[in-house]
């Protein structure tokens, strides 16, 4: 099987997607720098499939680096590109950060692929591509709307970054993979999400409330023009986005891809509310959940949930889990680290 390259493998999605790569056989590199992640995830990640990843602490915004790496390793058959800042209210107060860490760092590794000659590239994307879409569900056809923040407006000049280079360099074939919000934990409880310091998602602040970690949840806004007032997002199985990036890659790897530029949306199809989640949380666990309505949060959309249609029927992928699972595996992560166990992934 091929060595894939996985840039940010020890972060949430990254140690998920690695762990599914080890289950389908391939043989995987991790490279991270740790900023938002701990080495513990190589635990993790063995426990589950029984091999422990090749793993290089490198900082990819270090140009020369990045060259050296690629010249050490020029059997590369894949990349998996995870590793970026992703926090929207962090991006907003320092944009620059974002720019560097999101963009410089693309154009590093599609630099060093275009030297190789053929390469296949799957980028770790967002439905913040689309802004405050028009129509619901979202399609993968859907207008580019201008960035609700700097993280989105990264996720969106990157994918035009990968278009334009596609575009005259055939030998590139990539697939950007556009999130709508991955929860939850591996069912092993092995890797999950931890983030460092107060959590950006709002999954990890409720478990970290229901546990007592965390005093009150806030709910940015119950004003939307929506059914119960808060926002709705499409929450998606981490285990299932993890899963999504194998079929991807198995699609450039066996040339089944129609263009070499390609663009699927990783989603439900079903959107839920803040505090249909927070229900959520309080069936799964009996727990009742402590929190407060807060004012609007600048950069968040009112709704955003994906159509599905293409993922399923192009890339043969389809979500399987549902919230309650997510939301399972993600509490009985919270307790597991809160037990002391610092096997943990961003």
């Amino acid at each position: 099987m091929k060595k894939i390259l996985v840039t940010g493998g020890l972060g949430f999605i990254g140690s998920h997607t690695v762990v599914e790569l080890q289950n389908e056989g391939f043989e995987v590199i991790i490279i991270d720098n740790l900023s938002n992640s701990s080495e513990n995830v190589l635990d993790g990640i063995e426990a589950i499939s029984g091999k422990r990843p090749v793993f290089e602490k490198l900082d990819l915004r270090e140009k020369q680096k990045v060259q050296a790496f690629f010249a050490e390793h020029s059997n590369i058959g894949g990349v998996i590109h995870f590793a970026a800042s992703k926090a929207v209210g962090e991006s907003v107060e320092n944009p620059l950060l974002y720019y560097e860490n999101n963009l410089g760092v693309l154009v590093y590794i599609l630099q060093e692929l275009l030297k190789k000659g053929d390469s296949n590239f799957i980028f770790s994307s967002s439905c913040t591509v689309y802004g405050q879409a028009d129509q619901m569900p979202i399609t993968e056809d859907a207008p580019v709307k201008p960035a609700e923040s700097p993280y989105g407006n990264t996720k969106q000049v990157g994918e035009e970054i990968i278009k334009d280079t596609c575009k005259v360099n055939p030998q590139l074939a990539a697939i950007a993979l556009r999130y709508f919000n991955p929860i939850g934990a591996h069912p092993s409880v092995e890797i999950g999400e931890l983030p460092l310091g107060v959590p950006q998602n709002l999954l990890p602040f409720i478990t970290q409330t229901g546990i007592g970690f965390r005093e009150q949840l806030s709910v940015f806004g119950d004003d939307y023009p929506t059914e119960d007032g808060t926002c709705i997002r499409d929450y998606i199985h981490v285990v299932d986005v993890a899963k999504a990036h194998v079929a991807a890659l198995k699609r450039l790897l066996n040339t089944e891809n129609t263009e070499n530029f390609e663009v699927f949306n990783l989603g439900t199809g079903k959107g839920s509310s803040v505090l249909e989640v927070i229900g959520s949380f309080e069936r799964v666990t009996g727990e009742k959940l402590n929190y407060r309505i807060a004012p609007r949060r600048e950069g968040d959309v009112i709704q955003a949930y994906a159509d599905t249609k293409k993922a399923n029927d192009v890339l043969g992928w389809k979500a399987k889990s549902t919230l309650d699972d997510a939301m399972k595996s993600a509490w009985d992560w919270e307790k597991k680290i809160r037990k002391g166990t610092e096997k943990a992934s961003v």
